[in-house]
């Protein structure tokens, strides 16, 4: 786009209508995450980039919310190619990270420079990816061999996802796409032959993760012991991933109403005494109700559910189906993220390894959450320009 077309694109958006909640709604979230992380890691290189993240954060943010989403969209081809190659250059050996038996990552500027994690930008890339594959066939959207070329695009990255392994990720990813099914001019027809497969489907997946020995599974051991270690005390590899979730709720339980107070220094913390590891990523919530209290985890989860809502918000009103499918594709991600991270350190449900959207630590996942909100402040912006 030339300086001209720009202008002229800035000209036809009414700023009135731009979503000033949702862009303070997350900015409070990522500086509470700071000051979170501050108290919960002894790194304070930890802090300085997650300060960068946000500032970055803000300017992509702002930058995609002037670039219109249409424009975005065209080259969806082009997002899903690169989506492919980001989560098949991780899987190379000498190349992608490994870290607690997980190959996640890639470093970007030597041994000093940062992580980066690719499914993190994957998942924005596959939300307009099939926002509009499924907007560019929407006259075939209920052929069945449509519906099968769906099925082998997602099928792709799913798989290279599990075998990172990332089994939390691959579920976000499916259950994405699944909302972005949902939003599109699917017929119910179609919808209710889906869902009648798909439920049954689900279950006996579970039921053959449950039933099969850690050695013979589809899922690696680690995984299979965090979601065994949930209900079976007697596995002890089990029951050592589920005691970090029980020291959790007893931390969330000891801040009671108001909290300890960051960066404090009690003995009795979870935190001091080291007894919850990563807790500036996937236990970040166990540290907003131990040090915050009642009253701080209520503001932290009530800010995540109106930043879910302002997405679904825009979505609902948006112009025309790619705008619905990618605003509410990205408020699906947030919300499932959210609700994973959530019940994990509440113990509601087995440890899956998710971070808390803004909260913690990772540019990866920071920078992608403040691209998501900029394509949705994008598409709210034009809900009422006319061409």
């Amino acid at each position: 786009m030339n300086s001209k077309r720009i202008i002229d694109t800035l000209r036809l958006y009414d700023f009135r209508t731009l979503n000033y909640r949702l862009m303070i709604y997350t900015i409070i979230l990522s500086i509470i995450g700071i000051n979170v992380i501050n108290s919960a890691s002894d790194d304070s290189s930890q802090v300085t980039k997650q300060i960068i993240g946000l500032v970055l954060g803000v300017g992509v943010m702002l930058f995609l919310s002037m670039v219109k989403y249409e424009y975005i969209s065209r080259y969806y081809w082009l997002m899903y190619f690169l989506a492919m190659a980001l989560l098949i250059l991780v899987l190379i050996p000498g190349v992608g990270v490994e870290r607690n038996g997980a190959q996640r990552w890639i470093l970007i500027g030597g041994d000093s420079g940062i992580q980066f994690q690719p499914s993190e930008l994957c998942k924005i890339l596959l939300i307009i990816f099939f926002a509009a594959y499924l907007q560019k066939n929407k006259f075939s959207i209920n052929s069945g061999k449509f519906l099968i070329s769906c099925l082998i695009l997602l099928g792709i990255p799913l798989f290279l996802i599990f075998s990172e392994p990332d089994l939390s990720t691959t579920i976000v990813v499916f259950v994405i796409f699944c909302a972005i099914i949902f939003t599109s001019d699917i017929s119910s027809k179609i919808l209710k032959r889906i869902i009648m497969i798909a439920v049954p489907l689900a279950a006996a997946i579970l039921a053959l993760i449950l039933i099969l020995p850690a050695d013979k599974n589809i899922i690696s051991e680690y995984q299979y012991n965090r979601i065994i270690g949930f209900y079976d005390s007697d596995n002890e590899s089990a029951a050592d991933i589920r005691y970090q979730q029980e020291n959790s709720v007893m931390a969330i339980a000891s801040g009671g109403l108001t909290g300890k107070g960051l960066n404090n220094n009690s003995i009795t913390s979870v935190k001091n005494a080291d007894y919850v590891s990563e807790p500036e990523t996937d236990f970040i919530f166990t540290i907003v109700g131990e040090e915050l209290g009642f009253i701080g985890s209520v503001c932290v989860v009530t800010l995540l559910g109106l930043v879910v809502f302002e997405c679904f918000r825009i979505g609902l009103r948006a112009r025309e189906s790619l705008g619905r499918s990618i605003a509410i594709g990205i408020g699906v991600m947030f919300g499932i993220q959210a609700f994973f991270n959530l019940g994990v350190a509440t113990m509601m449900i087995p440890n899956t390894g998710l971070t808390l959207p803004f909260l913690s630590y990772g540019l990866s996942s920071l920078l992608t959450s403040f691209a998501g909100i900029g394509v949705v402040l994008n598409i709210g912006l034009q809900k009422r320009i006319t061409f």
